[in-house]
């Protein structure tokens, strides 16, 4: 399960891709407002994507944060990594966050450590391919499609 601080950055991220065209920089309270998501944790999220090379900022009154990167250029994989997320559903088949199963003495004989091998390889595909121009494509044809439904 990707974790909340990751969905966080996704959303957030999404919002500043928006905005990318025009070279608009968003402040902390106008993502917040427009994403939903606490302030504080929102400031600590934008630090770290900033470390990650994600984000930039600019102090002052048209300041705000901006992406360093072209909404192209940042996959779901990358942010959830920067934000300290595991991409596999369980700690004995991560690449970045493994933990010896308590449970399982031979991980290698374990059918469930298999079959969630596969799940992590599948995931790493489709989050390393999709990026955030590719989230918000998608979402505006999920939006279209929506709409045509009520017609």
């Amino acid at each position: 399960m990707i974790p909340k601080r990751s969905k966080y950055a996704i959303q957030a991220l999404k919002c500043l891709a928006k905005v990318y065209r025009d070279k608009k920089h968003l402040s902390i309270a106008t993502i917040a407002e427009e994403e939903n998501i606490p302030r504080k944790f929102l400031e600590a999220i934008l630090l770290q994507l900033r470390n990650g090379g994600m984000v930039g900022s600019k102090m002052g009154a048209n300041g705000g944060y901006f992406l360093v990167k072209h909404p192209d250029e940042i996959v779901l994989s990358s942010i959830i990594r920067v934000t300290g997320g595991p991409i596999a559903l369980l700690p004995c088949v991560s690449l970045n966050f493994y933990e010896e199963c308590i449970e399982c003495p031979h991980e290698e004989l374990c059918g469930l450590h298999d079959v969630m091998l596969e799940v992590r390889e599948a995931s790493i595909h489709i989050l390393s391919k999709t990026s955030l121009a590719d989230l918000i494509l998608r979402e505006k044809k999920l939006m279209r499609k929506s709409e045509s439904k009520r017609k």
